[in-house]
């Protein structure tokens, strides 16, 4: 009795050690053929995280589509698409977690192709370290700088260069030597904080799991030894509290709280707050988590405050530390990620979602794009699927931001296709632009333009945006019910083809008299100008708008749509019929 006590005892311990165990997650990153999935694959056979099913089925899938001769094919265990397995090749994201006695693990298998950029921006948005494969033959290529630029770009402070395929070069230490060598003059302008080299064989497990016999040169961990006890701890930021809240909280009438997850820094209870953009304080009444109170909160937890005064606060806005404010503006410059297959548009708004924050975005200026290859700048108005660029960002409203390289959670955003609703970029932020400095702002040239009453927008501007040029029609008659339907029917099918057009009812304006209705006038072709199709509606033909098609509405005759004249007549019968002939002939 006492014997299963101690079981139990033993289990429940076991479960809670487990629990409170740390996790480090980590990308390989390399190119075609340096053995990533192959790595993943060893480490988890050696550290042996693999049950008896998947060790059969991998035994199965080498014989079959294996490409490791008679050997067990580790790569089969991460490479789960039919066309990864046919080429050899990772295509897709795979993650895979695992665990050992020290530490819980979750690993992004990233592609290495060019063409799949994203899919390693996306695995390594996330990661704590990165594991930057290199074959011992070809040493530092185009690849690994490549790669060692995302991460770095990602901000990433650990990273490990795992010169693979050791047993190729007779395990030599010179061939180690001089990749190491050529690989920190590279990766030092960088500034990557955490950079250790390992010389492995994936395929043959050496430096893997086990320290190997064959290199006795190498004093280093085996990969795995360095995984366990890699120090991940410092690279939250425990200093800058940031509260993004999520959600207002009001289960009853007694409780009011914020929802949220911890961004940054650390809160007690007791802690001043200050909530922005309204700038009222106050103080934490309470952390409220599922489990209970908590005496302080800090990142990546997710949490309840509840405050000691009432103050408005709602989805977006945040709570931080009086003395310790992030920016506050609607300007700022950011490393972008075009992840969209639809290429940029500059003259299109997009939505920005930074922390819990959404509002509209416009990009005012891109000021180089990056080949990550060759690490060159060079300028572009527009970019494409994969493109890397710096560019300067205008939101509708001020957002609450740090700077990427501090503070990750709130440095970072995505920006969103307002019509698709895809994905479209991911962005760094580097910090605040000022206002004069927008490419966008104001000059003396064009204040003097606005005083006197010219348009900062030019036409060509306009219909590229509207995607139309302004049309008039001038719906004319002494049958306002008639005319009124006509006017109507025509703006419903202009609006169900694509265009935007407006109906102005010069009856229903009150518009009357000469000076009124040369006012009128005015006004619509003026909306003509600016590209909207403006549909008039005249009774008794006292409108007189230039450069109109006018169509006269008459109870007798009609006359067909000609697209070399400015006038037809219809009667009710043949309305719709007309109306489908002016959108074609005359749009």
């Amino acid at each position: 009795m006492n014997e299963t006590n101690t079981n139990k005892l033993d289990i429940k311990e076991f479960l809670d050690q487990d629990e409170k165990k740390d996790q480090l997650r980590l990308l390989t990153a390399g190119s075609v053929d340096d053995g990533k999935s192959t790595l993943i694959g060893r480490l988890l056979f050696d550290s042996k995280k693999l049950y008896e099913d998947q060790l059969d089925a991998l035994k199965r899938d080498s014989k079959r589509v294996g490409n490791a001769g008679g050997n067990i094919d580790y790569a089969l265990l991460l490479d789960g698409l039919k066309a990864e397995r046919e080429q050899g090749i990772t295509i897709d994201v795979a993650y895979r977690y695992f665990s050992t006695n020290k530490r819980k693990f979750i690993i992004a298998d990233t592609p290495g192709h060019e063409q799949y950029t994203r899919n390693m921006i996306t695995g390594g948005s996330t990661a704590n370290l990165a594991i930057i494969l290199v074959d011992a033959r070809t040493g530092v290529i185009t690849q690994t700088r490549r790669h060692t630029y995302l991460v770095s770009l990602l901000g990433i402070k650990h990273i490990v260069l795992a010169v693979n395929k050791m047993d190729l070069v007779d395990y030599a230490q010179s061939t180690f030597d001089k990749i190491v060598d050529e690989y920190k003059k590279f990766v030092a302008p960088l500034h990557i904080p955490d950079i250790t080299c390992i010389p492995l064989s994936a395929l043959n497990g050496d430096n893997v799991v086990e320290k190997s016999d064959n290199m006795p040169w190498y004093k280093g961990p085996a990969l795995l030894d360095f995984l366990e006890t890699v120090h991940i701890a410092n690279d939250h930021n425990f200093k800058d509290f940031r509260y993004p809240i999520q959600y207002v909280l009001r289960p009853n009438l007694n409780f009011r709280g914020f929802s949220g997850r911890v961004a940054s820094g650390v809160v007690h209870k007791g802690d001043e707050v200050l909530a922005i953009p309204s700038g009222k304080k106050s103080k934490v009444k309470s952390i409220v988590t599922y489990d209970g109170e908590l005496d302080e909160a800090f990142p990546p937890e997710s949490i309840t405050i509840t405050l000691e005064d009432e103050i408005d606060l709602s989805r977006g806005e945040m709570l931080v530390h009086p003395d310790n404010l992030p920016h506050i503006s609607r300007n700022f410059e950011a490393m972008l990620v075009w992840m969209d297959e639809k290429p940029m548009q500059r003259d299109q708004q997009y939505f920005i979602k930074q922390t819990t924050n959404t509002t509209r975005v416009h990009i005012d200026q891109i000021k180089y794009k990056v080949d990550v290859n060759t690490m060159e700048q060079s300028m572009a108005d527009t970019m494409n699927l994969n493109e890397i660029a710096r560019a300067v960002f205008v939101t509708n409203k001020p957002l609450f931001f740090d700077p990427y390289q501090q503070n990750k959670s709130c440095g970072s955003f995505i920006l969103i296709d307002p019509i698709t609703n895809n994905t479209s970029a991911v962005g760094m932020i580097i910090d605040e632009v000022n206002s004069a400095d927008l490419s966008s702002a104001i000059t003396e040239e064009d204040r003097e333009k606005t005083r006197n009453g010219v348009s900062l927008v030019s036409d060509n501007e306009r219909e590229k945006l509207i995607g139309q040029a302004g049309k008039l029609f001038l719906v004319a008659g002494n049958n306002l019910p008639v005319q009124r339907e006509c006017a109507y029917l025509l703006e419903r099918r202009l609006f169900d083809t694509g265009h935007i057009a407006v109906v102005l009812d010069a009856q229903q304006l009150q518009i009357e008299g000469k000076t009124q209705t040369t006012t009128f006038a005015n006004i619509a072709a003026e909306l003509c100008r600016k590209g909207i199709i403006t549909i008039c509606i005249d009774l008794y033909g006292e409108i007189k708008v230039d450069n109109a098609f006018t169509i006269a509405v008459d109870e007798s005759e009609t006359q067909p749509v000609d697209k070399n004249k400015d006038y037809c007549t219809v009667n009710q019968q043949h309305l719709a019929a007309t109306i489908e002939d002016i959108i074609n002939l005359k749009l």
